[in-house]
C-alpha cells in the first residue's frame, strides 16, 4: 500500500447559526415582559433605536410637553385687566415687584427670608445672584415627574417588622432578647420556626428550658399561630386563643393524618365524640389559617397581558389581531444617524455607527418577523378550534404541534417557541397557547377523537352532579364515559381525577354523608 498526496474538490451544504439567527430564535420564545426588558437594554446600548408609542416617539412627546408648559408660562392672560371678582389675582408669575405692590396695595421690599438671597445682597457681593436664584424652582420646570406618587403611599410592614415591634414590648432580659432575635431570624414567610431548639441552646450557651420558655412567650404574639414548629402546633395556638382547645379537640390535633384521610369513624372512636361534634370541630379547624404569616408576605399579583386578541366580527367570523398595547414599536432613527455620520471622522466612530445601524435594522426586522409568526400561528389555532370558541370546552379538539406546523408551512420547533409564554384573549377568557394542544382520547364509535381537556371537564361534571347516596367510583366513571362515546381506561380516569385535586370515591362518600347529616 502506497501513500500519496492528492487534491480533491468536495461540495457540501451546512446550516450555519449566525448570531443574528440565534438571537431571532431567542426573541421568538420570549414573553412580553422579557421582550420589553430586552428592548430596554438595547435602547441603552444603541442610540439609533427609537421607541414609538401610540402618540409618537417618546422624545417628541417630551419635547411637546415641555413646549406646551413653556407656552403656558409665556402666554399673557387676556382677562388679566378685568375687574371681575374671578380675576382679582393676576396669575402672571413674572410680574415685577412694582406691579404687585400697586395691585395689592402693599410693600414688597422686605418679603425675603434670611436664607434667601436678595438682589441687594447679590449686588453687595454677599451671594452670587445668578447661581443661587437659578437653583430655585420655577413654574416652567415643574412637571408630574418631579415627585413620585408612590413615595406618599405607606409601605406595608413585613412579617419580621411586625413581630419585631411586638418583641420590643415583651418583658425580656437581654439574654432572652438574644434568644428571641435568633428565633425571629429563623421564621419563614409562613410564620413557622425552622430552628432546632437543642442546636439553638448549644450555640447560645444556655439551657433548653430557657429557649423553650422564650419560644412560649413568642407564641403569644399576633397573628395567632406564629413561631409554631409544625402545622399541628400552629392550629393548637389558634384554637388556644379562641379557648377551643378542649380534650376532644386535642385528640383531633394528635390525629391530623386521620382527618386528612377523611377517616371519620376512627376519629369518633379515638376522640369519644359523636358525628355532630366531629363535624363542628372540623368546621372550626377549616376556619383556621395554616399559614398565619402569609398575609404579610403576599407577592403582588401580576396580571397576564395577552399577546393575541380574538373577537367576533360582524359576519360571524373570528378576528385575530396582535395586542399593540403590550409592546411599543421599535424604529431606526435614520435622521439622527445621518446627522451623527457627518461628524464621525475616526475609524472607530464609523465602525461603531455602522454596527449600531446594522443592529437596529436587524432588531426591527426580527420583531416584525416575530409579530407576523405569532399572528400566523394564532390564526391557525383559532381556525382549528372554532368549535371551542363557539360552544365551549366540551368541543375542544385534540391537536398537536405538527398539525399547526404543516398548515402554515413551518417547523414543529418554531410553533413550539411561538406558543411558549404567549396568551390569547377570547370571550371565554385568557388561555395560554399551549392550552389548545392536548392529547387525543379515542372514541368508542368510529367518530372524532376527544381532547384530554374536554374529558377532564366531563369527569368533573359527572362528579359534581353525583348524589350523596350514589358516589361514582372510577369504574362507574369509565362506564358513563363510554356511554358518552369516550373510550378511556380506569387508570386514566384516576390520573385525571388526581390532577384536578378531586378525592377518591371513598373520601367523597364520607364528606357527602357528613354534609348530609348537618342539613
Amino acid at each position: 500500500m502506497s501513500l500519496a498526496q492528492r487534491l480533491n474538490l468536495k461540495q457540501s451544504q451546512s446550516l450555519v447559526m449566525t448570531p443574528q439567527l440565534m438571537q431571532s430564535i431567542k426573541l421568538l420564545q420570549l414573553s412580553n415582559i422579557e421582550l420589553s426588558a430586552f428592548i430596554e437594554s438595547e435602547l441603552e446600548r444603541n442610540p439609533l433605536i427609537e421607541v414609538v408609542y401610540e402618540d409618537g416617539p417618546q422624545e417628541r412627546r417630551e419635547q411637546a410637553s415641555d413646549a406646551n408648559i413653556a407656552t403656558q408660562a409665556e402666554t399673557p392672560h387676556s382677562n388679566s385687566d378685568s375687574n371681575t371678582d374671578d380675576n382679582w389675582v393676576d396669575t402672571d408669575f413674572t410680574a415685577s415687584s412694582e406691579t404687585v405692590a400697586e395691585q395689592f396695595d402693599t410693600d414688597v421690599d422686605n418679603v425675603f427670608t434670611e436664607d434667601t438671597p436678595t438682589p441687594e445682597k447679590a449686588a453687595a457681593g454677599d451671594a452670587p445672584m445668578q447661581d443661587q436664584w437659578s437653583e430655585m424652582p420655577t413654574y416652567s420646570n415643574l412637571s408630574d415627574q418631579d415627585y413620585d406618587l408612590e413615595a406618599f403611599v405607606a409601605d406595608k410592614p413585613g412579617l419580621h417588622d411586625h413581630l419585631n415591634d411586638q418583641i420590643a414590648l415583651l418583658a425580656l432580659n437581654p439574654a432572652d432578647r438574644m434568644i428571641a432575635s435568633e428565633f425571629l431570624d429563623s421564621v419563614d414567610d409562613a410564620g413557622y420556626v425552622r430552628a432546632d431548639l437543642f442546636d439553638l441552646a448549644e450555640r447560645l450557651g444556655t439551657e433548653v428550658e430557657n429557649v423553650q420558655a422564650v419560644l412560649g412567650e413568642l407564641q403569644t404574639l399576633e397573628p395567632a399561630g406564629v413561631f409554631a414548629r409544625d402545622l399541628a402546633e400552629c392550629l393548637r395556638l389558634q384554637l388556644c386563643e379562641k379557648d377551643r382547645l378542649d380534650p376532644a379537640m386535642e385528640c383531633v390535633m394528635d390525629n391530623l393524618d386521620l382527618l386528612a384521610k377523611r377517616d371519620f369513624q376512627s376519629l369518633k372512636r379515638l376522640c369519644h365524640v359523636d358525628q355532630e361534634d366531629l363535624i363542628d370541630m372540623m368546621q372550626e379547624i377549616q376556619a383556621l389559617d395554616p399559614k398565619p404569616g402569609a398575609a404579610f408576605s403576599t407577592p403582588p399579583l401580576q396580571p397576564v397581558v395577552p399577546d393575541v386578541l380574538v373577537s367576533q366580527a360582524a359576519d360571524g367570523s373570528w378576528k385575530v389581531e396582535l395586542n399593540s398595547d403590550s409592546l411599543p414599536r421599535v424604529l431606526v432613527n435614520r435622521e439622527y444617524h445621518a446627522t451623527v455620520s457627518k461628524s464621525a471622522t475616526g475609524s472607530q466612530d464609523k465602525e461603531f455607527l455602522a454596527d449600531c445601524l446594522q443592529t437596529a435594522n436587524w432588531l426591527t426586522k426580527s420583531l416584525d418577523q416575530r409579530a407576523r409568526t405569532i399572528l400566523k400561528v394564532a390564526t391557525e389555532i383559532v381556525t382549528q378550534q372554532d368549535a371551542f370558541l363557539v360552544h365551549g370546552i366540551e368541543f375542544l379538539r385534540p391537536m398537536n404541534l405538527k398539525q399547526i406546523a404543516d398548515a402554515i408551512g413551518m417547523h414543529d420547533s418554531t410553533v413550539s417557541r411561538v406558543t411558549s409564554n404567549k396568551y390569547k384573549l377570547t370571550h371565554r377568557g385568557i388561555f395560554e397557547l399551549k392550552y389548545f394542544f392536548t392529547s387525543a382520547i379515542s372514541s368508542t364509535e368510529d367518530g372524532d377523537s376527544h381532547s384530554a381537556q374536554s374529558v377532564k371537564h366531563r369527569i368533573k361534571q359527572l362528579i359534581d352532579d353525583e348524589a350523596a347516596k350514589k358516589v361514582l367510583s372510577d369504574d362507574a366513571l369509565v362506564d358513563l364515559l363510554k356511554e358518552s362515546g369516550i373510550d378511556i381506561a380506569r387508570r386514566t380516569v384516576a390520573k385525571y381525577r388526581e390532577a384536578m385535586n378531586i378525592p377518591s370515591s371513598v373520601q367523597r362518600r364520607r364528606e357527602k354523608k357528613a354534609l348530609a347529616s348537618i342539613s
